[in-house]
């Protein structure tokens, strides 16, 4: 699943047709802008915003609409918030709504994170900055543990798929591809539904089906960089990430980092700092790393490659979603892709905080931002801000 709390209940029947009296696009336009402008704290709170928006205050939809769009956004690879703000669109003013909403969720975030690449390529290496990223790393990391921490218990619902989240952590740590991971999660947990039940669920083949195309197509081969390659490789990341936004990391690093090291482990994080601190989709770390890689029209293309899959499956989910929703077997493939999510994220968390916490200063940042966050649900925003300016002072005293 993704970034997003998995709703249960009914299922998602987004419309097959526009709406009879599509709303203004302007008005589509001016609210999506607004919310990718402020929309801070990650997917959770940019979901309650959106509700707060269209359901309490302009009541374009129903609680009920709400919920089953949410599900709908969370039963498809990719950000689920930005998902959620195409599928609103696509509810009041039919594909042009689609598009708008999407796009207007998505630009402020991009443009904002373009510009701070610039930064960071132009001043990145002043002491002020490298301060911040060195209290701002450690935040970041604890961020991810909570992530980990709510959503283990939402997806690890038995004994074997908590077995299943332990194989699927051995074999990323043994450097097994994450596409492969997550799609032998999902078989591996549909084959023992089936066993256990002594039957298969034919009708799930039509569902599981494309779900499996999604996880397993798309792989790409070491070669030097190029900008086609940077689109291909940012187009197979937004077609099968599923679970927390966080496991983007753990794509991103096979990809980049271990596979065509394109990129450092340093860089990974900076650009996730990058996705925290600014507002709207965390997916625009893409545009990060495109910029860094590959200047403006890296930004733009990698941009473009990661957000493209998700418009192109909310437009086309509707009647896979309500085959998934019906389907036991198919929902028992997405709980081991969702088991399979966790576990990459856990290993990359490891992998990644070794970069991070490097002494004893950044060691204790790590634990209290994890107990704030946990204990006493402190905003993510002001322990990032916390955390850079703990970095500067760090660096000002040594």
């Amino acid at each position: 699943m993704n970034d997003a709390v998995t709703m249960r209940g009914d299922p998602p029947t987004p419309p097959a047709q526009p709406p009879p009296h599509p709303a203004p696009l302007g008005e589509l336009a001016l609210l999506f802008l607004r919310l990718g402008c402020t929309a801070f704290g990650g997917p959770a709170a940019h979901i309650a915003l959106m509700e707060i928006e269209v359901v309490q205050r302009r009541r374009w939809l129903t609680p009920e609409r709400f919920l089953d769009l949410l599900g709908a956004a969370n039963l498809i690879p990719g950000p689920s918030s930005s998902e959620l703000a195409i599928y609103i669109g696509y509810e009041r003013a039919g594909y042009r709504g689609l598009l708008v909403a999407g796009a207007c969720f998505i630009l402020p975030a991009t443009v904002i994170t373009g510009a701070l690449a610039w930064a960071y390529l132009r001043f990145g290496a002043l002491p002020q900055v490298g301060g911040a990223l060195y209290g701002i790393k450690p935040v970041i990391i604890a961020l991810v543990v909570q992530v980990l921490w709510g959503l283990g218990p939402k997806a690890i619902k038995t004994r074997l798929l908590a077995v299943l989240g332990v194989v699927a952590a051995a074999a990323v740590a043994l450097g097994v591809e994450p596409l492969a991971v997550l799609a032998g999660a999902g078989a591996a947990s549909v084959l023992v539904r089936c066993a256990g039940r002594g039957a298969t669920d034919k009708s799930a083949a039509p569902a599981i089906a494309p779900m499996l195309a999604a996880v397993t197509a798309g792989a790409t081969t070491a070669a030097p960089f190029s900008l086609l390659g940077l689109f291909l490789v940012f187009v197979k990341i937004g077609a099968t990430v599923f679970g927390s936004g966080y496991v983007l990391l753990a794509f991103l690093r096979a990809d980049l980092v271990e596979r065509l090291h394109w990129l450092t482990e340093p860089q990974l994080l900076d650009a996730v700092v990058v996705g925290q601190i600014t507002p709207g989709p965390v997916f625009t770390t893409a545009t990060f790393i495109g910029y860094l890689l590959g200047g403006v029209p890296g930004a733009g293309l990698s941009t473009l490659a990661i957000f493209l899959p998700g418009f192109l499956l909310v437009a086309a989910s509707g009647p896979l979603v309500a085959r998934l929703r019906r389907s036991a077997t198919a929902g028992a493939f997405l709980d081991g892709v969702n088991v399979g999510s966790l576990a990459l994220l856990a290993i990359v968390t490891w992998q990644l905080g070794r970069t991070a916490v490097i002494d004893g200063i950044t060691a204790a940042l790590t634990v209290a931002s994890a107990v704030l966050l946990l204990r006493f649900k402190v905003s993510s925003l002001w322990l990032i801000l916390g955390g850079g300016v703990l970095g500067v002072v760090a660096q000002i005293l040594r």
